[in-house]
């Protein structure tokens, strides 16, 4: 795969005018992920506006609910046409196998091609201090994230997202048709800000990412275009 089309730019905007402004001014971005913040002040006219352009969607809700409320979210998620489409892992066996289910009939009805659907396994701004202290898990944070990912695997989902400091061990484990997403991926010239496990683009793809979500060391840069820039370039010496 070209290195440049493992990189989703997160539109982390608030509105669909920066939206669409941001996708002008980048022309060259192939992937784009859109989560709740747009969606919900958008609502699916961002999603006809990239796809209009020919562009890939990460559409990154993060589903977590009942099963079968998220089998109705998935099955209406998957009418769009989108790429990628996101669960909470903890949401359950029974949740997960019921998405597998709708994003299926939701694409077959709209007569397009189904989205991967991916697990969430633990958000990448908790830490393993948080997760034992604030969420209470008893296990260390790698073995937790790979528990979520091979639960996942075997509710029939197509990959699952996780920071890039696990993605050795979910690479080895889950093997190659598993896809692992990563955001909290940071070059070294940006703030890290909120992530607390991350690496930097090269490293994240040398671990076995499939793709990379970057979203504010391009999106808010001074210069979008030079940064992304940036990145592309990094991303040319991984062999």
């Amino acid at each position: 795969m070209n290195a440049e089309k493992q990189v989703i730019v997160a539109l982390d905007v608030p509105d669909l005018s920066s939206a669409i402004a941001l996708v002008e001014q980048l022309p060259q971005v192939h992937f784009w992920k859109v989560g709740l913040e747009l969606f919900t002040s958008s609502g699916p006219t961002i999603l006809e506006v990239l796809k209009s352009q020919q562009k890939q969607i990460f559409l990154d809700l993060k589903f977590h609910d009942i099963p079968n409320t998220v089998a109705g979210a998935c099955r209406a998620a998957a009418s769009y046409g989108v790429d990628l489409l996101t669960i909470h892992a903890t949401a359950g066996v029974d949740a997960l196998k019921a998405a597998t289910e709708a994003v299926q009939i939701g694409a077959a009805q709209a007569g397009v091609k189904p989205p991967k659907l991916i697990a969430i396994t633990l958000l990448t701004s908790i830490s393993s201090r948080q997760l034992a202290f604030d969420l209470k898990i008893p296990l260390e944070l790698p073995e937790y994230a790979l528990e979520m990912a091979l639960m996942a695997q075997e509710a029939g989902l197509d990959g699952a997202v996780c920071s890039p400091q696990e993605l050795a061990q979910l690479r080895q484990t889950c093997k190659d048709e598993f896809l692992l997403v990563c955001p909290g991926v940071r070059p070294t010239w940006a703030e890290k800000g909120d992530q607390k496990r991350s690496l930097t683009p090269a490293q994240a793809i040398q671990a076995g990412a499939d793709y990379l979500v970057i979203g504010r060391p391009i999106t808010t840069a001074a210069d979008p275009e030079l940064a992304w820039k940036r990145i592309a370039e990094e991303l040319t010496t991984v062999a």
